[in-house]
């Protein structure tokens, strides 16, 4: 049997799995690239292979580490490597075999995702050097989103902007695939679906009859709801003014709405969210971060829910979505009126599903796997060019 190896590049870590039939054989992580790195690899059945700091500088040094790790402990049966790959600009929209072209193309889009496209190339690079007989394919997370009717993605500026291809995107497609996947297999309708993705990154979807048709990132993923250290949705006349007020250069704006602001910038000490709850009741500005994150939440699922015409199931996931029974029953609050009844039991639970039997939405706590999302395309693709 053969396995799948599968890499996830951030801004500065480098997330990887090796996979056969869709089982984990192992799980790791490098992070904090070029700053205090660590290396964390777990087994399949979550034992610890290796927990300790390294001296990685960049990522072609994470990815030569990765693979030398994997030669020296014998898993040399890798038939495939699918990555992960941010944006696909207007060119690629639906993910595929990696080739010398594509790289050079993401190349040459760098700037629509510069904190994690030249990562992506790098290890790209770096991997087919060490695995030089191994097929690679490229995912993308614009992909799920490649069917967007014109009028979720067109940008109300001039049209020749968005013949350049400046338009709504969206992001996070394969946490929203794997969702959408586990939702068919359980049979469950996906006529008028909510995903609510709320991690460091936070987004939502919507899904009319498995297809997406809105969603709240946009351009990049800086926009939509606010997250743990970006922004989210801002008047642009904002950005004017802070360049031409207060004299930030664009990297000063970049950190400024990317990695200072949300939950961070709000509550002026931390982006985790279960600091701020537990703060929340002695630090005001820490409350005031909560119920903002919260309200950015709500007055989404609200506007997404006029675009689908109603909703029959709504699905938490990522990090704050999954594990975060306060700010899911904050979220919901006042939304009662389309027909969602929570459970605070089974919400207090972490179960499946979180709603009252009485309640005209299903609302659910599901985990996501992009990285069992992209072994399952890597899968598929190679099998289809045999």
């Amino acid at each position: 049997m053969d396995d799948i190896l599968t890499i996830n590049t951030g801004s500065s870590s480098i997330k990887f799995s090796l996979y056969r039939d869709e089982r984990p054989l192992l799980k790791g992580e490098i992070s904090a690239i070029g700053g205090e790195s660590r290396v964390k690899i777990l087994s399949g059945d979550g034992s610890i292979l290796l927990d300790d700091g390294a001296d990685i500088r960049g990522f072609r040094e994470g990815a030569a580490f990765i693979a030398g790790w994997l030669k020296d402990r014998g898993y040399s049966r890798i038939r495939a490597v699918g990555y992960r790959i941010v944006h696909g600009g207007v060119r690629y929209r639906e993910h595929c075999p990696l080739t010398e072209e594509l790289i050079s193309y993401l190349k040459a889009i760098s700037c629509l995702a510069p904190e994690h496209l030249p990562q992506a190339v790098e290890v790209m690079e770096e991997f087919s050097s060490h695995l030089p007989d191994v097929q690679a394919v490229a995912c993308f997370d614009t992909a799920f989103h490649r069917d967007l009717p014109e009028e979720s993605r067109v940008y109300a500026i001039p049209f020749g902007f968005y013949r350049e291809g400046i338009m709504r995107y969206g992001f996070h497609g394969l946490s929203y695939e794997y969702v959408t996947e586990e939702l068919s297999r359980e049979g469950i309708p996906l006529d008028r679906v909510i995903i609510a993705h709320l991690g460091h990154g936070a987004s939502m979807a919507a899904i009319r009859d498995g297809r997406c048709v809105d969603t709240t990132m946009g351009f990049t993923p800086t926009a939509g709801l606010v997250m743990t250290t970006r922004c989210g949705d801002m008047d642009p006349g904002v950005v004017l003014h802070l360049l031409r007020e207060k004299g930030l250069s664009v990297d000063d704006l970049n950190r400024l709405l990317n990695h200072r602001s949300g939950l961070l910038g709000v509550s002026g000490r931390t982006d985790d969210v279960r600091k701020l709850l537990a703060m929340e009741g002695e630090d005001e500005r820490a409350a005031l971060a909560i119920r903002v994150f919260c309200h950015s939440a709500r007055r989404f699922i609200g506007a997404l829910t006029a675009v689908l015409g109603g909703l029959s199931t709504l699905v938490f996931t990522a990090g704050i979505g999954e594990n975060s029974p306060q700010i899911r029953e904050r979220v919901l609050e006042g939304l009662g009126f389309l027909g969602i009844r929570l459970d605070r039991e089974r919400n207090l639970a972490n179960e499946r599903v979180i709603s009252t039997g009485e309640s005209m939405v299903r609302v659910m706590v599901m985990g996501t796997d992009e990285e069992c999302m992209i072994a399952r395309h890597t899968s598929r693709i190679i099998k289809e060019r045999r």
